[in-house]
């Protein structure tokens, strides 16, 4: 994709590109399974000119998941290359930012249908943090400024250490130095404050950060369909 709108101080020239990519990850906890993410939809992976691979419930089939096991899942915000296959687990439960989730009510939005109706019990619709598991483990972190409702994902693996999907808080490694607030962003002050306590809790924590876009991030965590522990 092109790279000029991501940057509102004209970090990038006209015409530069950089592959990106479009990650999603299982969480498991206990007997639990939770989605982060849930990427494109295969028409808006069309519309978006992007390379769709297998799709979710494929992927989870080669590592023994049977869809009807997802009991959770979690959305950073509100983009369609994030909640495009949401719908695939109507009986999972939905915690997404509260004006995230609000604005694609507005829209009826087919990628949150499942959890459309009138006092829907398997939906939350998150304010501030959210301990997911209320033991610490898994705790989406209130990142706001690219969207309303945007959130990242701290996640404690007992072995491997604690990392931090950063949802669309950054896009690309080259982000990060530069302070880059994409032109898209609803919210500049915002964004630059999540960026800052991402980057402070990941230095007290020492855990990694994971630019889900970031083709290079992508190997921080064993690549599926291996696991950190």
């Amino acid at each position: 994709m092109s790279i000029e709108e991501m940057s509102d101080t004209f970090d990038y020239p006209a015409g530069r590109k950089k592959v990106l990519t479009d990650s999603c990850y299982v969480i498991r906890h206990g007997h639990d399974y939770m989605l982060w993410d849930t990427g494109f939809s295969t028409a808006n992976a069309e519309a978006f000119k992007a390379t769709a691979r297998e799709p979710l419930k494929a992927q989870l089939s080669r590592i023994g998941v049977a869809p009807k096991q997802i009991s959770i899942i979690g959305i950073s915000h509100w983009h369609p290359d994030h909640t495009g296959q949401a719908a695939q687990f109507p009986q999972a439960h939905l915690l997404m930012g509260k004006a995230d989730f609000e604005l694609l009510a507005e829209e009826k939005s087919p990628d949150i249908g499942p959890w459309l109706a009138e006092g829907a019990k398997n939906l939350e619709k998150v304010s501030g943090d959210k301990d997911v598991f209320s033991d610490g483990s898994v705790v989406m972190l209130a990142t706001p400024g690219h969207t309303t409702g945007h959130y990242s994902l701290l996640v404690r693996l007992q072995k491997f250490g604690p990392v931090i999907l950063s949802g669309d808080l950054w896009h690309f490694s080259e982000q990060v130095s530069r302070n880059g607030v994409p032109l898209e962003n609803v919210d500049r002050a915002a964004t630059l404050a999540s960026m800052d306590r991402i980057l402070k809790a990941a230095a007290n924590l020492k855990a990694k950060i994971v630019i889900q876009h970031e083709k290079t991030d992508i190997p921080k965590l064993p690549l599926f369909p291996a696991s950190a522990q």
